[in-house]
């Protein structure tokens, strides 16, 4: 069965910035949220099963690479925050890749417009957490993404692994003049760490260049502060029942954790 992550009767914080840190990093999961506010629950078609293998499960656990984690609880499909804010409520099925999220119908305007404001706090509430680490130097942001690879379906063969890396980083918004040694250095050390027993295969833009959160940081505080789009294929987990492999994931989070002071050491060195 799908792993189930409901609640939609109960009060939900919509996202969470969790601790402090003495470290300039933030690192975000703005797509593992399966939790949906009532009225989005009762007008929307589209079955769970469905819904969760579009979503990004398990990547809130990555956040504890380093850093300041945000980690988002609310849905994609209640509303996109890495999509730009036009796009963020998807309205018909050509914004979904081709799922019927409504059953045909129009979300209402007042049902859009407040999924909308939470798109609008979330951006509110980042520009708060990161304007504070802009008035104290450089930082960087790690968006935690996950993709899937067997869409197919669970019986047949996976995407071909020449197209797929395990980690696409996403940095088509990134200022290469001032930041191409954090981005390359996170790759590198990326690539030095063993998961399942090889060497990760981490390269830059072949599925993903990044979307709505790594461009509004990287144009927000061009010159301070850099994103990266982090995308792991989900060989951590089976995309069509939900099942986690806890070892995998485990090893992919130990794989983020040696590569930040990597990228951290690089932060300090561009900006000298």
């Amino acid at each position: 069965m799908p792993r189930v992550r409901q609640g939609y009767g109960r009060p939900m914080s919509p996202f969470s910035a969790i601790g402090r840190s003495g470290l300039p990093l933030v690192t975000t999961a703005i797509h593992a949220g399966h939790d949906l506010r009532p009225e989005v629950a009762e007008a929307m078609a589209l079955d769970e099963a469905t819904r969760l293998r579009e979503e990004d499960p398990f990547t809130e656990r990555l956040t504890a690479a380093g850093g300041v984690p945000v980690v988002v609880h609310r849905s994609r499909f209640e509303v996109d925050l890495n999509r730009p804010r036009e796009g963020a409520v998807y309205t018909t099925p050509d914004t979904a890749w081709g799922l019927d999220v409504w059953g045909g119908a129009t979300p209402p305007d007042a049902l859009v417009a407040r999924s909308l404001a939470l798109y609008d706090d979330f951006y509110a509430s980042m520009a708060m957490l990161l304007d504070d680490l802009a008035r104290q130097g450089s930082f960087l942001v790690l968006d935690l993404h996950s993709y899937n690879h067997r869409r197919d379906g669970a019986g047949a063969p996976p995407a071909p692994a020449a197209e797929n890396p395990e980690i696409n980083v996403g940095t088509g918004t990134v200022d290469r003049d001032r930041w191409s040694a954090v981005s390359d250095g996170f790759m590198e050390a990326l690539r030095q760490q063993r998961v399942a027993g090889h060497h990760l295969d981490v390269r830059e833009n072949v599925r993903f260049q990044g979307g709505q959160l790594s461009r509004w940081v990287n144009e927000r505080y061009e010159g301070t502060g850099v994103a990266l789009a982090i995308e792991c294929k989900k060989v951590f987990m089976d995309e069509w029942t939900g099942e986690l492999d806890e070892v995998h994931l485990g090893s992919l989070l130990d794989a983020l954790r040696a590569a930040v002071p990597v990228a951290l050491g690089q932060l300090a060195v561009s900006v000298r």
